[in-house]
């Protein structure tokens, strides 16, 4: 397998200290020192790259959303799966070890607050929660009726980023985590069974 650029080397870098400083800094004492020292690189490299802090940390947001896709992908591509697995797969794929690490609760955390104030924030978060519907809804409607499987999308939707934000809070949070997403798919399946139209086999 060919290397990487050096380019995209020194990007995923300065992604990555971008993760642990707001970890340790918050995203408003995270600047371009604390990470290009995290990176150990030019601080002009952030400048060169991304056209300053901002562009760096909408590219950390892509980032997390980009592995939340890749994530799902790995557990669905060329597979023949029933809806009520791949429904379970989105669940999985919203929980996987770096979602609920410590760097990238903490960065979801900072970019949640962030994107009611700042335009491009705000529109990654979109394109988010938009995602994450649709995935649920292509999946509901091959079970449900049209106006229930868009319900159930929603309240599904609800219900994976409420449990991922209690337990992203919590003292406990790896614990929290794996509960999670246990009563997540149980959830799934009590709203199949709810409407009466469990075709999942």
């Amino acid at each position: 397998m060919p290397r990487p650029p050096m380019k995209t080397v020194r990007q995923q870098q300065l992604i990555d200290a971008t993760l642990v400083s707001v970890e340790r800094h918050g995203l408003h004492n995270t600047t371009i020192n604390t990470i290009s020292g995290l990176a150990g690189l030019s601080s002009g490299l952030i400048s060169h790259y991304f056209g300053g802090k901002q562009g760096l940390i909408e590219a950390t947001q892509k980032y997390l959303l980009d592995q939340l896709k890749q994530a799902l992908l790995s557990r669905t591509k060329g597979r023949s799966m029933l809806p009520l697995e791949r429904l379970h797969a989105i669940v999985e794929a919203n929980f996987t070890e770096l979602q609920r690490s410590r760097p990238a609760t903490k960065t979801w955390l900072c970019f949640w607050s962030q994107a009611m104030h700042e335009q491009g924030l705000s529109r990654l978060q979109h394109i988010n929660s938009q995602r994450l519907y649709s995935n649920l809804l292509f999946s509901f409607k091959k079970l449900l009726p049209k106006a229930q499987a868009i319900a159930a999308a929603k309240q599904t939707a609800a219900m994976i980023d409420g449990f991922w934000l209690r337990s992203a809070l919590s003292p406990t949070p790896e614990k929290e985590f794996e509960q999670a997403q246990i009563l997540s798919k149980a959830f799934i399946e009590a709203v199949i069974m709810q409407y009466g139209e469990n075709r999942c086999h």
